[in-house]
């Protein structure tokens, strides 16, 4: 069976599409989504603050570089993910970051994330994009799974010089 044959098998009433972030239902999924996964200990175990559920989905539409793919089963939003395009100065060409990917615990397991990062892919290509990219915390096997199962690897130009790190700095 192909996977996405199995996908549907899995969860035959599962719709994936791209995000219309002025439609209010799409906009309520997203909001309820990302904090669902900011609460989760994979997402920092704390909720969004009441200013990014405020503003979130305005920001998000004021910004041509981002999109978001949404995951309904039935009525019932199960999975997100957002993403920001970026430019790769080696290809010059654009890339676009999976900055977010969350996927409620009650349909982890069903290939909900596999498919949202399939319609990813395809907008990341309508865009032009090289490559996608993705950071995710060591931690995390199941997301480090389907990571590598839909073709993810972990980023080493020169394997002498070791693989990639991702760093942050506050500016706050």
């Amino acid at each position: 069976m192909t996977e996405p044959a199995l996908a549907q098998a899995l969860n035959p009433s599962l719709l994936v599409c791209r995000a219309d972030y002025r439609n209010p239902v799409h906009a309520s999924a997203l909001v309820r989504l990302l904090d669902a996964y900011a609460q989760d200990p994979a997402g920092g175990g704390e909720g969004l603050s009441d200013f990014a559920k405020t503003n979130l989905v305005a920001a998000l539409a004021a910004r041509p570089q981002a999109f978001s793919v949404l995951a309904f089963d039935g009525d019932q939003p199960v999975g997100l993910i957002n993403c920001i395009e970026g430019f790769s100065t080696f290809a010059c060409r654009p890339l676009v970051n999976v900055h977010d990917v969350a996927v409620l615990a009650s349909h982890r397991g069903q290939r909900v994330g596999e498919q949202m990062l399939a319609l990813g892919e395809e907008i990341a290509r309508e865009r032009g994009a090289c490559k996608l990219t993705l950071e995710v915390l060591q931690g995390n096997a199941s997301a480090i799974r389907l990571y590598e199962r839909v073709g993810f690897a972990a980023y080493a130009l020169d394997p002498a010089m070791g693989r990639a790190q991702f760093f942050q700095k506050w500016l706050d």
